[in-house]
């Protein structure tokens, strides 16, 4: 076999197998391109194995450039693995479902290292946005920490406003604050969407004031708000009965009872009668038989007008659920500090 033909062959398999590797668009295709090249019965392989028909003149020639053309072959593999590695580990990040706090498989398989479970928080939550989507809310999620504007004035509490006492805040160095109630998200949906519309949108809250089982410093709400033309009372309770009977799957008693908030005009605070004491009274209801869960009411005019809307022509209601609260209805837990408290025997119950 004379030099020319085996140096044609090893040039015209480089280009075909180099090419062949750059158009491989997923692994598997990639693999199958490399048992084809470097396989024992691939076609690189069998170029070195044809070594024994070159004359002893060439074999070291023949050899060296065999060699070069099974490393840049596994070269151009190696790379181009890397490449599609990567392109797919980006595109599960790309993809909202994604859930890059599970664990990996390896673990998942191994009994010996229990993988955790979704916190009761979560699930009510997911459960609650759930309900709210079946009945046409958007699912919206806002900052924690807030503008001043966001979260006082806009909603009708100015600097001078008594309010102001009831909401002891974290406040930063920079001038913004941890939100105090998830109802600063109202003043951003009102700048966002045009009415009518109705949206919820959950997230921790902050206050600095003393704990005690039925109160927390940190803690989760679920703001809902539904602005159109014409809206009542009637609606915001029909959907609030909804919500509760779907969460804690039974019909439960409430009572709406007058309440002062400054960005609602009437205010109201539904109370759930207690599911831990069934109304006899204990800690967590302050004795009273009834938890305080919900506070709500319709939009006040001033916070429709920080928003943009003319309070003429549109209406609307909100509420602010506690989720602390309902998870400790939905699972009979007595005391809310348990929530956040991190600890795993407590945790693994649910």
């Amino acid at each position: 076999m004379d030099s020319a033909p085996w140096s044609a062959d090893i040039e015209a398999a480089r280009q075909q197998w180099l090419a062949a590797v750059a158009s491989c668009a997923q692994l598997p295709a990639l693999r199958s391109v490399q048992v084809e090249c470097l396989g024992k019965n691939g076609a690189v392989t069998a170029l070195v194995r044809r070594i024994a028909e070159v004359p002893p003149a060439d074999k070291r020639a023949y050899g060296q450039a065999t060699a070069a053309l099974k490393a840049a072959c596994e070269t151009a593999i190696a790379t181009r693995q890397t490449e599609l590695e990567a392109a797919e580990v980006q595109a599960e990040l790309d993809d909202a479902t994604f859930d890059c706090t599970l664990p990996p498989a390896a673990v998942l398989g191994n009994r010996a290292r229990p993988t955790g479970h979704a916190h009761p928080l979560c699930t009510v939550q997911q459960e609650v946005e759930a309900v709210f989507s079946s009945m046409g809310f958007a699912v919206l999620d806002y900052p924690e920490v807030e503008s001043e504007f966001n979260n006082f004035e806009a909603l009708n509490i100015p600097g001078w406003h008594p309010a102001r006492e009831m909401q002891d805040t974290f406040w930063l160095d920079n001038g913004l604050l941890l939100r105090t109630h998830t109802s600063s998200g109202q003043v951003r949906a009102l700048h966002t969407f045009q009415p009518p519309f109705r949206a919820v949108f959950a997230g921790k809250v902050f206050r600095y004031e003393a704990t005690d089982a039925s109160h927390e410093h940190t803690f989760h709400q679920l703001e809902g708000l539904l602005v159109d033309r014409v809206v009542s009372v009637g609606h915001l309770l029909d959907s609030m009965r909804t919500l509760l009977s779907a969460i804690l799957r039974r019909q439960v008693e409430v009572r709406l009872r007058p309440g002062y908030f400054p960005f609602v005009e009437p205010g109201f605070e539904l109370d759930i009668a207690c599911q831990l004491c069934g109304g006899a009274g204990c800690s967590a209801c302050k004795q009273s038989g009834w938890l305080e869960l919900l506070p709500c009411g319709l939009v006040h005019p001033q916070v429709l007008r920080a928003g943009g809307l003319d309070p003429a022509q549109w209406q609307g209601w909100a509420f602010g659920l506690g989720l602390s609260r309902l998870a400790m209805m939905r699972y009979g837990i007595g005391d809310v500090r348990l929530l956040l408290g991190g600890d795993v025997r407590f945790l693994s119950q649910f």
